[in-house]
């Protein structure tokens, strides 16, 4: 695998932005990863991981509903010395979180450490970060004709993900959880031996972000799930069955219902298909108390959105 690393220098639109970046193998070992971010990239052991999850098509927020998130997200990351993690590319929910960044930036109050994990197959003018210690210019208009992606030029930092594929995601889903679980293990306080506090956030997103939060819910410590009420799709499904399930987590067989029909309208989906997904939801309500705004009992942070949002 050729050597691809460096500064990216995003332009245009008036707004210009470094980020680094690396090109890894798709099975590059956790501790490896961290060590170059730590060592190489000089950034400070987060005291928060903000994993960023939800759909990749684009999809608009209510003008109102996208401040609050923005202002939440920011706020939380700023006053706690968090990372943000995303998929990194110009598109969907990634692409609301870097108007976040951008907008946060242009108020030039420092930086926000945001960290893309792309597939690297999947960009567009990827020769142009071939080399070693790569320092030039990154195009990031898309062609509207090709089915590849480009970086957003809001993060601060890339990791693209190779397994040697062209125009697939994948390659990055192991190697980001796998990261994410390593770094929530480091000690960022010694004599209390606590780790990095990681939290999964939610916006919109397709059926694949029920299994996602699930996973989250399941891990071992359970990683709480913040989701973006209002925001559409999985989002607002997650959303409707908090709302409308006992405190103990069980679903009544009106919500069931209710939800089944959701579920088989949002996503085009059939009856037999839906009731997978809606397994999975009531699956995530036996954790409805780690999928709640009291995300402060379970981390002494402030809330990165409030769930169900209120605005």
């Amino acid at each position: 695998m050729e050597y691809a690393f460096g500064l990216i220098e995003f332009q245009g639109g008036g707004f210009v932005n470094k980020a680094m970046y690396i090109r890894v193998s798709y099975d590059t070992k956790p501790d490896n990863l961290l060590h170059l971010m730590v060592k190489d990239w000089q950034l400070e052991l987060p005291t928060l991981l903000i994993s960023v999850h939800g759909g990749l098509q684009n999809f608009d927020l209510q003008p109102k509903l996208k401040q609050v998130f923005g202002k939440g997200l920011i706020k939380a990351a700023v006053t706690t010395g968090a990372w943000i993690f995303t998929g990194g590319v110009n598109t969907g929910v990634i692409r609301h979180v870097g108007d976040a960044l951008k907008d946060h930036s242009s108020k030039s109050r420092g930086k926000v450490c945001a960290i893309g994990i792309a597939p690297w197959g999947i960009l567009e003018n990827k020769e142009d970060l071939i080399g070693k210690d790569v320092n030039k210019p990154y195009q990031t208009m898309a062609n509207p004709l090709s089915k590849l992606a480009v970086l957003n030029n809001s993060h601060s930092h890339f990791i693209l993900t190779d397994n040697g594929t062209c125009g697939k995601y994948g390659s990055e889903v192991k190697l980001r959880r796998l990261l994410e679980k390593h770094i929530s293990l480091q000690k960022i306080n010694t004599r209390l031996g606590q780790g990095v506090p990681l939290v999964c956030l939610i916006v919109e997103g397709g059926p694949n972000v029920i299994s996602i939060a699930l996973e989250s819910l399941r891990d071992e410590p359970p990683i709480p799930v913040v989701v973006c009420d209002g925001s559409g799709r999985a989002s607002d499904i997650i959303s409707f069955a908090h709302k409308f399930s006992e405190d103990d987590g069980q679903v009544s067989d009106d919500v069931r219902e209710q939800l089944l029909v959701t579920i088989q309208k949002t996503f085009n989906y059939s009856k037999s298909q839906s009731q997978q997904i809606l397994l999975m939801v009531i699956e995530c309500m036996k954790k409805r108390e780690l999928v709640t705004s009291g995300l402060h009992r379970h981390l002494s942070i402030p809330l990165i959105c409030v769930f169900p949002l209120t605005y």
